[in-house]
């Protein structure tokens, strides 16, 4: 059964812009524009700024959520990330869907401090709808069965 997403474009230029569109026919994640007037220059290092993307939509299903990713060729290549690494939209949200972009580069000490450029229209992350499951929990004393791991994590198991 597919997802029914009810979808407000709130910037008149997103259609003009190719929203809403995926990168190949295969493609997980929508790609989401920086809904901005003007360009903006994030610095290395400073705080996360919130940019619109232009839309706001309801996932009305308990069972799916949205999340908001870097775009990897721009955060690998770029460091364009998101301040918040990732976004997590509950399926009751109907608000303006923002983006937390954060420039994750090192900040120059010895010259000028140069950022990433976002122009307006820029395609700066993407969007994933992706279902969840909300377990019933039993609260217990014991577990009914242990197994080895026990508190290791962090790098017990080796590299």
């Amino acid at each position: 059964m597919a997802l029914t997403v009810e979808l407000k474009i709130l910037d008149p230029r997103l259609p003009g812009w190719g929203f809403p569109h995926y990168g190949s026919e295969l493609a997980a994640g929508l790609d989401l524009h920086a809904c901005i007037d003007s360009p903006l220059l994030l610095r290395p290092q400073r705080p996360a700024v919130l940019i619109s993307a232009g839309i706001a939509f309801r996932i009305g299903d308990p069972e799916w959520c949205a999340l908001v990713l870097p775009r990897s060729g721009l955060g690998h290549r770029e460091g364009l990330v998101l301040g918040n690494a990732i976004g997590l939209i509950d399926a009751d949200y109907e608000g303006l869907c923002l983006v937390s972009a954060w420039n994750r580069n090192p900040a120059q000490s010895d010259g000028p401090e140069e950022g990433i450029l976002i122009n307006p229209g820029d395609r700066i992350a993407q969007l994933v709808f992706t279902r969840i499951t909300r377990p019933r929990f039993t609260v217990i004393a014991e577990f009914s069965q242990s197994g080895e791991r026990q508190a290791g994590g962090f790098g017990s198991t080796g590299i």
